[in-house]
C-alpha cells in the first residue's frame, strides 16, 4: 500500500495511539541501580564526575536502599571502596569486608530486594588492576582462584547474583565450580560477558578509586572495534554456566548488544556505564539537552536493541520518569 491510501502518521496521531502502538515498554523491572558503598561510619561522598551518586558507608546505605525499594527498582548491583588495598586483593573475599557487610545489612533491610554484586578484584588491589600481577603482567590462572573466593564470600553474606567484570579467561567456570562444591547451587552469575576497553569508564574509576598504577587493561578487556568476539565470548560463558550475560558499555554497542542477544537467546544484561550517564547529565546542566528526553531515549534505545535488563546510574530518575505518559 502506498500513499495516500496508507498514511503512516495516522498510528502517530495522539498520546493514547502511540501508546498503544509502542513496540519497546520500559518498565521498573527492568532496571538494576548501581550502588558505591565504602568503610567507615557516617560517610556520604559525592562523586564530582557522576553528579546524583555518591560512596555511601552502610549507615547511609540503607536510607539509599529504602528508597530504591518504594521506587519499584528490584534490584542493586554493589561496588566496594575498602580501607586496605594489597597486592592479594584481601579485603575481596574478607567475611567482614565492605561488600560482605553491606550484603547482609541490605537483606536485613531489604529482604525481597535482589542483590547483585560486581566480583573484580580491581578495588582491592594495590595495583588497581583486575587481576594479580607478577613480573609486571596479569595472570590469568592464579587470579581465577581468588575471583572464586571473592564470589563464595559475597554469596555466603547473602548475594543473589554475582557478576564476575575482571575479564579473565575460564572465571564463569571457576565460579560456577566454586559455588557448586559449596552447596550455592541456586546463585546466579551474571557474567560480564563482553566488557570493552572503552574510555567511558573514567567517572566510574573516580568512584570505586580504582584506576590501574600502570599500563591499561586492554590485556583482557576487549578491543572496541571487534563485535563477533562478543559473540564468541557470551557463548564461552555460557558453556561454563553463566545464567545472564552483560554487554558493558551499552550505547556505543548497541549494534553488540543486538548481535550477543540474537546469537545467544539468553537472558542479557546492558550496562549503560558512568561515562553514558555523566555526558547527558553535564549537557543538561549546561542547558544543551533535556535531561528526561534523553535518558528516556537511550534507555529505550538499550532495551529496543535487545537487552533484558539495563545497569544504570539514571534508574531512580527513569522510574519517577516513566510515570509521564508520553516520553
Amino acid at each position: 500500500m502506498y500513499y495516500p491510501t496508507y498514511r503512516m502518521r495516522r498510528l502517530r496521531r495522539t498520546p493514547t495511539i502511540r501508546r498503544m502502538m509502542r513496540e519497546t515498554a520500559l518498565s521498573p523491572d527492568d532496571l538494576v541501580y548501581p550502588l558505591f558503598v565504602t568503610h567507615g561510619e557516617n560517610v556520604k561522598r559525592a562523586i564530582p564526575s557522576m553528579p546524583g551518586c555518591e560512596q555511601l558507608s552502610i549507615g547511609h546505605l540503607l536510607p539509599e536502599v529504602r528508597e530504591i525499594r518504594k521506587l519499584g527498582i528490584p534490584a542493586v548491583l554493589l561496588f566496594g571502596i575498602p580501607s586496605h588495598k594489597d597486592s592479594a586483593a584481601s579485603s575481596a573475599y574478607d567475611a567482614e569486608g565492605v561488600v560482605q557487610l553491606a550484603i547482609r545489612a541490605i537483606k536485613d533491610e531489604a529482604p525481597d530486594l535482589v542483590v547483585a554484586t560486581d566480583v573484580c578484584l580491581c578495588e582491592y588491589m594495590d595495583h588497581g588492576h583486575c587481576g594479580v600481577v607478577q613480573n609486571g603482567e596479569i595472570v590469568n590462572d592464579v587470579t581465577l582462584e581468588l575471583l572464586a573466593k571473592m564470589a563464595v564470600s559475597h554469596v555466603e553474606a547473602g548475594a543473589d547474583i554475582v557478576a564476575p567484570s575482571d575479564m579473565m579467561d575460564g572465571r564463569v567456570a571457576a565460579i560456577r565450580a566454586a559455588l557448586d562444591d559449596e552447596g550455592y547451587t541456586d546463585a546466579i552469575i551474571m557474567a560480564y560477558s563482553a566488557k570493552f576497553a572503552s574510555a567511558f569508564y573514567g567517572p566510574f574509576r573516580d568512584a570505586a578509586e580504582s584506576p590501574p598504577m600502570f599500563g591499561d587493561r586492554k590485556t583482557y578487556q576487549m578491543d572496541i572495534a571487534n563485535g563477533e568476539e562478543a559473540v564468541r565470548e557470551a557463548l564461552l560463558d555460557i558453556e561454563e554456566g553463566a545464567d545472564i550475560v552483560m554487554v558493558k558499555p551499552a550505547l556505543s554497542y548497541l549494534d553488540v548488544v543486538k548481535m550477543v542477544k540474537q546469537e545467544t537467546k539468553f537472558p542479557l544484561a546492558a550496562y549503560n556505564v558512568s561515562g553514558e550517564y555523566a555526558m547527558i547529565k553535564a549537557a543538561a546542566k549546561n542547558g544543551w539537552l533535556d535531561e528526561r528526553a534523553c535518558v528516556m531515549e537511550a534507555l529505550t534505545s538499550i532495551k529496543r536493541a535487545g537487552a533484558d535488563l539495563i545497569i544504570t546510574y539514571h534508574a531512580k530518575d527513569a522510574v519517577r520518569w516513566m510515570a509521564h505518559e508520553d516520553f
